[in-house]
């Protein structure tokens, strides 16, 4: 519905305005209401607009997770308490084998980006960023450029996570872990030399696990008490099991 409305002379409400005038305008609240109900993305080619929207998260401090893809600015949706226990939790675990043992690094959300100048015009920000010590991700101190070594996304319904592979298979990100938050289905990527492509279940331990090569850590899905978490075991010689 396109609406034309005077900047010069704004609306003013009119005390006994008849019935048919109040009618008129609740049908465009009504209107109004339901485009905003319907619409599920959005495209704003007016500069103005767009610095104002730009200043008015920034202002609230709600950017922290947004990202740019090659000069488009992206607003995923808001990471809810269980996204964050889940981010923590796996980050927590991935310190005590990578970090602790002298592995490398690990952060809970990063920038990644292809590019040291500017990189603000194209980058990413996963849940979770493993940089191992022989990885060829770059620290630029405001952002990575090139791919760490393992990342974790943890998937929301409204998410557009798998439009973010291509960035980082072109970074080459070694692995991708694509955790759902709320069904808790599992997809490991592995890098090929070309691309991140889907890596199939394996045989562990009398199971079915999506096994890393990067780390020493495989991953599947478990039901306890019909609640679905995440299980993690240690695949090396080194005793490890988490539930998170």
């Amino acid at each position: 519905m396109r609406k034309i409305i005077s900047r010069k002379q704004p609306a003013i409400p009119v005390v006994g305005a008849s019935r048919e005038s109040r009618a008129a305008e609740s049908e465009v609240d009504q209107i109004r209401r339901s485009i905003s109900q319907t619409v599920k993305g959005m495209e704003v080619f007016d500069s103005h607009a767009v610095s104002e929207f730009l200043s008015f998260r920034q202002q609230r401090e709600v950017d922290r997770y947004d990202e740019v893809w090659e000069g488009v600015y992206i607003v995923p949706p808001l990471a809810q308490n269980p996204h964050q226990d889940l981010v923590t939790s796996l980050s927590v675990v991935f310190f005590n084998i990578v970090h602790v043992e002298g592995r490398g690094r690990v952060q809970a959300g990063a920038n990644v980006s292809d590019r040291k100048a500017n990189w603000v015009y194209n980058y990413r920000c996963p849940d979770v960023v493993v940089a191992l010590t022989e990885g060829h991700a770059i620290d630029c101190g405001t952002h990575w450029m090139g791919g760490p070594d393992f990342l974790v996304e943890i998937e929301s319904p409204e998410d557009q996570i798998i439009r973010k592979i291509p960035f980082y298979s072109k970074v080459q990100v070694r692995e991708l872990l694509i955790v759902h938050g709320t069904t808790r289905h599992l997809q490991l990527y592995r890098h090929d030399g070309q691309q991140l492509v889907a890596v199939e279940p394996y045989d562990f331990k009398g199971s079915r696990w999506l096994t890393s090569k990067v780390l020493p850590l495989a991953f599947r899905r478990k039901l306890v008490r019909k609640h679905p978490l995440t299980e993690i075991q240690r695949t090396d010689d080194v005793p490890g099991n988490w539930t998170v």
